[in-house]
C-alpha cells in the first residue's frame, strides 16, 4: 500500500477581524517533499504556516474553515502541543519564540517537552547546533545574540527532535552569507537523513539558491496573490510571463532569473546565462544614459572617535559585563551621502547603531553631532501609539497632518491607517517604522536592516526613500543584502574582527574576495558579472537602479492592465 501523505489540507481558509486572510487552499505534501510558498507582503504566507500547525486559530484568533491533518492527526482537534513531535517550526521573528536564557537550554527545550531520555538530549543538542554551524554559540546567553545568531539557534531548536515536517518562515532573513549556506545545508541534510518534508517561506531566493540558480530551490511553488488566493501550484518554470509580471506588479520577490524573464519577455527556451547577459547589457546601457552622480557630501553631521561598544545583557551583573564587540571605531557621517554598514552575524552592527543613536552608552570614545532617528531591526520595539496614523504623527507638533497623510500614501499604509501597528504583517510594520522616522526630517537617519521582511516593491521603495532622504540628511543603514548595498550606498563600512576593517565604495568591496569573506557576504553570480563589466563605481550603482526601475515600470504596467 502507498504511504499516506504527510500533510493534507482541504478548503483551508482564515479570516481575521480586519478582513485580511488567506485561502481557501487545498494542499497535499508528501514525505520528503520541498514546497516554497511565494507571495507579496500581506498575502498570508505566515498565516498559512501558522494554520498548518494550529497556531491559527488556537493561539492567534481568526475565523477558520476547512481542515488540515499532519501525520494523520487533525490539527483542529489535537492542537499545537500534540503535534510537537511531528512539526518543527521556525517563526519569522525568532526572538518572539525564545523561551530560555541560555542557548543550550533553548535547543534542549523541545526535546525535554517530548520526554526524550536525558542521556540522548545532550548529543541531540550538539548535533542540532553543529547542523546549522552554530556550535560556537552553545555556551552563550540568548539575550547576547544578534538577530542572525538567534535565527540559527531557533533553527537548531526546530530541528533538534528530527520532526518529519518543518515549517520555516524566512529562515535566512537575518543571516550573513555563511548563515544562508548553513540553512541550505541543514535542510538538505535532514531531507537525506530523515526524509523530512519542509514548507518554506523565503524572500532571499537568489542567496538561498547560490550559484546553482533556480534548480537549487524547491521544485514546487505555491504562489499566493495579494488577496491570499492560490495563483499557481507547481514547478516555477511553468509560470508564464503574464503570471510573472503579475507577481512583480503585486510586489513579489522572484529569483533574478525569473524576474529577468518577465522584464525581457524572454522565451522559455532561452538559457539563463543568455537572459542574464542581455539584462546586464541593458542595465549598463540605461546606466550610461542616467544622470550624473550626486554632488559631493557636505561636512560631517556625526563624528565618532575611539568608540568601543558592547551589547547590553539585561540579566548580567555590572561586574560581569561582556567585553566590547567593537573597539577603536572612527567614522564620519555626512549630509548628502548614504552609507551602508555590513558585517557577519554577531559582529556588532546593531550595537553600533544603537550607540550612534544615543540609546546605548559607549564603553569608551565619543560620539558628537546631530540627534539621530533610528529604525529598529524589530519594528514593534519602537511602536508607541495605538493606530498606524498616530504612530507616524507621534512626536510631531500641530499642523503636521499633511505630512502624516503623505507618508501613509507613500508607504502604502493609507488603508491601514486606523489599525493597531502590532496587528500588521511584518512587511507592513517595517514600512510603518520607516515612515515614522522619515517624517521627522532629522539630520541623521540610522536604519537597522530596513528592507528585512519587505517584498520586492517595498524593498525598492524603502531604498529609494533612504536615497531621497540623504539629499537633506546623512543616512546609515545596515544590511546583508549586497544588491541593495551596491545599488543604493555611496560608501560601505565593513565591520570585521572587532574593528572597522574598511570604508570603501561598493564596487571595491565586490572586487575584493578577502574583504567580502571578512564581512560574511557572497555576491550572486549576476552581481559578480555586473561588477566585472562596469568601468566606474557610479556605473554599478546606476545599472542596479536601472534594473529596479524596469521592475517598477513593469509592476505598474501590469497593475494597470489587471482586471478590476
Amino acid at each position: 500500500m502507498a504511504e499516506e501523505p504527510l500533510l493534507v489540507a482541504s478548503a483551508l481558509e482564515a479570516v481575521f477581524p480586519s478582513g485580511d486572510g488567506v485561502g481557501p487552499i487545498d494542499l497535499v505534501v508528501e514525505r520528503g517533499e520541498s514546497l516554497l510558498v511565494v507571495g507579496p507582503s500581506g498575502s498570508g504566507k505566515s498565516t498559512l504556516l501558522r494554520m498548518l500547525h494550529g497556531a491559527v486559530p488556537h493561539a492567534v484568533p481568526a475565523r477558520t474553515t476547512g481542515r488540515v491533518a499532519v501525520a494523520g492527526r487533525e490539527v483542529g482537534v489535537h492542537g499545537m502541543a500534540s503535534l510537537a513531535d511531528a512539526v518543527g517550526v521556525l517563526a519569522q521573528d525568532p526572538e518572539s519564540g525564545v523561551c530560555m536564557p541560555d542557548v543550550e537550554d533553548e535547543v534542549a527545550f523541545p526535546l525535554e517537552n517530548l520526554a526524550v531520555p536525558r542521556d540522548r538530549i545532550e548529543p541531540a543538542v550538539a548535533a542540532a547546533l553543529e547542523r546549522v554551524r552554530a556550535s560556537g554559540l552553545r555556551a552563550r546567553r540568548t539575550t547576547e545574540l544578534s538577530g542572525g545568531e538567534l535565527q540559527l539557534v531557533a533553527l537548531a531548536a526546530a530541528t533538534a527532535a528530527d520532526p518529519p515536517l518543518l515549517l520555516l518562515d524566512e529562515p535566512t532573513s537575518m543571516l550573513d552569507g555563511d548563515g544562508v549556506r548553513a540553512v541550505r545545508a541543514a535542510i538538505a541534510e535532514l531531507r537525506t537523513r530523515t526524509g523530512a518534508a519542509h514548507v518554506l517561506v523565503e524572500h532571499r531566493l537568489d542567496e538561498l539558491a547560490g550559484d546553482e540558480g533556480l534548480v537549487a530551490l524547491p521544485p514546487r511553488w505555491l504562489v499566493l496573490s495579494r488577496s491570499g488566493r492560490v495563483l499557481h501550484d507547481g514547478p516555477p518554470r511553468e509560470m508564464g510571463a503574464p503570471l510573472l509580471r503579475r507577481l512583480l506588479a503585486e510586489g513579489c520577490w522572484l529569483p533574478l532569473e525569473l524576474e529577468l524573464r518577465a522584464l525581457l519577455d524572454a522565451d522559455a527556451a532561452e538559457g539563463a546565462d543568455a537572459v542574464e547577459g542581455r539584462a546586464i547589457a541593458l542595465a549598463l546601457s540605461d546606466a550610461a544614459a542616467a544622470s550624473a552622480a550626486p554632488p559631493p557630501a557636505a561636512a560631517p553631521v556625526l563624528r565618532a572617535r575611539g568608540l568601543a561598544v558592547a551589547p547590553r545583557d539585561p540579566f548580567a551583573r555590572r561586574s560581569a559585563r561582556r567585553p566590547p564587540v567593537l573597539e577603536g571605531i572612527d567614522l564620519d557621517l555626512r549630509t548628502g551621502e548614504t552609507a551602508a554598514l555590513v558585517g557577519a552575524n554577531g559582529s556588532g552592527k546593531s550595537t553600533l547603531l544603537t550607540c550612534l543613536a544615543g540609546i546605548a552608552r559607549p564603553r569608551a570614545g565619543t560620539v558628537e553631532g546631530a540627534r539621530a532617528g533610528l529604525v529598529f531591526q524589530h519594528p514593534e520595539h519602537q511602536f508607541a501609539a495605538r493606530t498606524v496614523r498616530a504612530e507616524i504623527a507621534h512626536g510631531l507638533g500641530p499642523g503636521a497632518q499633511g505630512r502624516v497623510e503623505a507618508m501613509l500614501a507613500r508607504f502604502g499604509l493609507a488603508e491601514h491607517a486606523d489599525r493597531d501597528p502590532h496587528r500588521l504583517s511584518g512587511g507592513q510594520q517595517r514600512r510603518l517604522s520607516l515612515a515614522a522616522m522619515l517624517v521627522h526630517e532629522r539630520q541623521l537617519l540610522l536604519a537597522d536592516e530596513p528592507t528585512f521582511g519587505l517584498d520586492r516593491r517595498g524593498t525598492i521603495e524603502a531604498l529609494r526613500a533612504l536615497r531621497e532622504a540623504a539629499g537633506r540628511r546623512a543616512v546609515l543603514f545596515s544590511s546583508h543584502d549586497l544588491r541593495a548595498v551596491a545599488g543604493y550606498a555611496d560608501r560601505v563600512l565593513v565591520i570585521a574582527h572587532g574593528r572597522l576593517a574598511a570604508d570603501v565604495e561598493p564596487l571595491a568591496l565586490l572586487r575584493d574576495p578577502a574583504l567580502l569573506a571578512a564581512a560574511g557576504m557572497r555576491p550572486s553570480r549576476s552581481l559578480r558579472r555586473l561588477a566585472t563589466a562596469v568601468r566606474h563605481p557610479a556605473h554599478l550603482q546606476r545599472a542596479l537602479r536601472a534594473l529596479d526601475d524596469r521592475a517598477m515600470q513593469a509592476s505598474m504596467a501590469a497593475a494597470a492592465e489587471a482586471p478590476r
